[in-house]
């Protein structure tokens, strides 16, 4: 069956945590319209704070896309992996994968708040949000709503 792989990674720093900032950030789409995809690639948008969250697109192999992705029984089984263990915030438990039956779709969102090793750099934030569709789509079906919504963000401070 075919499957549908949507990645945007919103990306800001400090300078976007609140005001004119934050709301350019906040008002970045969660879904685009689809390109013609590779059956095994996925639709990779890119946005950053330093192009004011203009959207970049691109494509990439599944593989290389953050999430497993499972058929079995009739159903897609989704669930993201998570960036770096010790990426804040942390997420002690998480909620369990997602089983798509054909037809259905999953925008599932996480954030991070990063800082470098030593502690000499400010912090970095990024939201990663995944639009999977189990069966065949349309070029608009990220723009509508999900049939499963999983916002798994947390406070970054």
């Amino acid at each position: 069956m075919e499957i549908t792989v949507q990645w945007i990674r919103t990306s800001w720093t400090k300078e976007s945590r609140g005001g004119e900032g934050a709301a350019r950030r906040n008002a970045a789409p969660v879904g685009f319209a689809l390109p013609c995809p590779a059956p095994s690639s996925a639709h990779v948008v890119r946005m950053h704070e330093r192009n004011d969250f203009a959207p970049y697109d691109s494509q990439e192999d599944l593989d290389r896309v953050n999430v497993q992705l499972r058929e079995a029984d009739g159903r897609l089984r989704v669930q993201p992996r998570l960036e770096p263990l010790l990426a804040i915030p942390p997420r002690p438990r998480r909620p369990p994968a997602v089983r798509l039956a054909p037809g259905q779709w999953v925008r599932w969102q996480l954030n991070y708040r990063f800082s470098s090793a030593s502690g000499t750099q400010d912090w970095s934030y990024w939201m990663d949000t995944f639009n999977i569709a189990y069966g065949p789509v349309g070029a608009d079906a990220f723009l509508s709503e999900p049939t499963v919504h999983i916002d798994e963000r947390g406070a970054l401070r």
